[in-house]
């Protein structure tokens, strides 16, 4: 399909450069001669098609390809050949005289027929040669660079895209290990509880093989995600914590979101902010508008765990590594810890999500 558009849009181009400059003879002619003379002049557009398309079809590939020299050499037999071709055929049809240049009226009637006046309109046609010549390699030169540049652009996307699915698939396993270790320690003191959990589970593993597989997904769906991890970790929390979540949202909702884009941060927060000997918190909070979506968490963090959660965890990593390849120049991280206080905050802001909204 884009071979046929880009074949369609050359042709049409071709129509509109060179339509003028056969209709030049007959709606300019020069005067009193005949119609079928004014057609003989149809040599000078002829000549610039014919050094056009040699150039932009076999001779500019050639330069292209590093033969510089076989460019210049057949360029300038072929432009010298037509240019020579288009003079004689003028003086044999009687028109050479009609072309009445500054330089050419200035000559005498007698060196008007000379050497000068024919070398003169040879070097004419050698230069208006020259620049079709110059025009075509050009044009083909600037088609081939965009044509590298779509092509780089295209394989960059490719190997982004690429490199998203792959790091979505790093993310099942390193959230069903966590999440699995958490059951196995449950079933060991309350089963009905690791029953629960695994249901917690199941209604997760739906998400993952279901809506992970899209770009993007609802983010009221991504939302039930979230709610179900935070549900699995509540059941093994102790009494120390405190959970607090806030969700704005548009009813309905028809904001799109990537996949377990968040759940990184959340496991953050439960693996680094749980301390038994001292009170703690997870605070959680969710806007939305069809412009952007903030996703904030703030949870207490013992000075010893300040250094593993400063961002550089595995899954924190891939976060942003996400971040970057699904909203590249898009979104802003913020992400600080408050030494008097000992807690660790992380905010990520999307902007500009109208373009994955349906």
């Amino acid at each position: 399909m884009r071979k046929q558009v880009y074949t369609s849009k050359f042709f049409w181009s071709q129509i509109i450069v060179w339509l003028p400059l056969f209709l030049i003879p007959i709606m300019y002619g020069v005067p009193h001669i005949s119609w079928k003379d004014n057609l003989s002049q149809y040599i000078i557009p002829l000549s610039m098609m014919i050094v056009v398309y040699l150039n932009y079809f076999v001779l500019a590939p050639m330069l292209l390809k590093g033969c510089k020299k076989e460019f210049w050499c057949y360029n300038a037999f072929i432009i010298l050949l037509l240019s020579i071709g288009q003079h004689e055929w003028l003086y044999y049809v009687g028109l050479e005289r009609y072309f009445v240049t500054y330089p050419y009226r200035i000559l005498s009637q007698e060196q008007r027929g000379g050497l000068y006046a024919q070398l003169f309109f040879v070097l004419r046609n050698v230069l208006n040669l020259s620049i079709c010549a110059g025009v075509a390699t050009s044009v083909l030169m600037a088609r081939r660079l965009s044509k590298a540049e779509e092509e780089k652009k295209e394989a960059e996307i490719a190997m982004s895209k690429a490199e998203l699915v792959n790091l979505r698939q790093q993310v099942n396993p390193h959230f069903l290990l966590n999440t699995l270790n958490n059951i196995y320690a449950l079933t060991a003191f309350n089963t009905e509880k690791a029953q629960k959990a695994i249901i917690d589970l199941s209604k997760m593993l739906r998400h993952i093989l279901y809506d992970y597989q899209q770009p993007y997904v609802n983010l009221k769906e991504e939302i039930e995600f979230l709610r179900n991890y935070i549900a699995l970790m509540m059941i093994r929390l102790p009494a120390n914590v405190d959970i607090k979540r806030e969700c704005n949202i548009p009813d309905p909702c028809k904001i799109y979101v990537a996949p377990m884009i968040f759940i990184s941060l959340l496991e953050n927060a439960f693996k680094h902010g749980i301390n038994p000997g001292q009170k703690n918190f997870i605070h959680i909070k969710l806007e939305a508008t069809n412009e952007q979506i903030i996703f904030s968490i703030e949870n207490s963090c013992s000075p010893k765990e300040r250094l593993r959660n400063t961002g550089h965890g595995i899954g924190l990593n891939q976060v942003e590594r996400r971040l970057e390849l699904a909203y590249p120049g898009k979104y802003k991280w913020e992400k600080k810890f408050d030494n008097n206080q000992n807690i660790y905050s992380s905010k990520i802001i999307i902007y500009d999500t109208k373009l994955h909204n349906n």
